[in-house]
């Protein structure tokens, strides 16, 4: 498996390692498998080829947890963000295809943070709890996930604006995601993103991510489900901040 994702032993393994921890954390956290791999493997890999890759990942994740998150999303919303995410989408692939690869890098690591630390701050925008802040979130998940393939985070502070249960917030991030992703494979397909390299490594990281996502759904517990959300987003800070600084050091 190693040899077909076409990359160096070291960076693969990574790789590897970086699926199964975010698919444990998509599990019992319900958000953070694409923003915690991207800030594992940005510092490594373009972000041009991991956002493909996570195509894969997203919607084999959301298809398996989808039965249990139906009933508890808010369906209508959900779909207005899909639709606008649809057209966010290939603007932001623009810009990171137009991107020098370590500019694309540190957008991506920079922006991961910023949505964490929201996250983490329970940072309130009101104006993304109306009607025409449903679409606007929408259309900023689709660039976001373009630059950073994180839009799920951005489509979770408006859950925050709208004080939306976890658990309807994990159905409707869940619904998005699904949905996103059905229509964001036209939009790689057309842009050349989904090339034979990203196919391959998105099939076989398949794998390692769903076992990941099996093991976090069985450790999920009612019980200690408030402290899920602060400690993937702190992880998620150190990841992304660690990767700004190797690029640092490497500049230096």
């Amino acid at each position: 498996m190693v040899d077909l994702l076409a990359l160096p032993a070291p960076v693969a393994w990574l790789m590897l390692a970086a699926c199964f921890a975010a698919g444990a954390i998509r599990g019992f956290a319900g958000f953070g498998l694409s923003a915690l791999a991207m800030a594992c493997l940005a510092a490594f890999i373009p972000p041009l080829e991991l956002i493909p890759v996570f195509w894969f990942l997203e919607m084999s994740a959301s298809l398996l947890l989808m039965r249990g998150g139906w009933a508890d999303a808010d369906r209508a919303t959900a779909l207005t963000l899909v639709v606008t995410a649809a057209i966010g989408l290939p603007l932001g692939l623009l810009a990171t295809m137009a991107l020098h690869v370590e500019t694309s890098q540190t957008i991506a690591l920079a922006l991961l943070i910023a949505l964490a630390v929201a996250q983490l701050s329970r940072l309130r925008l009101p104006a993304l709890a109306t009607r025409p802040g449903t679409a606007a979130t929408g259309l900023g998940a689709g660039l976001i996930t373009g630059l950073a393939g994180a839009g799920g985070l951005f489509i979770a502070l408006y859950t925050l604006a709208r004080d939306l249960p976890a658990r309807t917030m994990r159905g409707t991030l869940n619904i998005y995601m699904l949905g996103a992703g059905a229509l964001g494979l036209v939009t790689h397909l057309t842009l050349g993103t989904m090339d034979e390299t990203a196919a391959t490594r998105g099939a076989l990281l398949i794998f390692p991510t769903l076992a990941g996502v099996f093991l976090g759904r069985a450790l999920f517990t009612p019980r200690f489900e408030r402290y899920y959300k602060p400690v993937c987003l702190t992880l998620l800070i150190g990841l992304a901040a660690a990767g700004l600084l190797r690029q640092v050091l490497e500049a230096t």
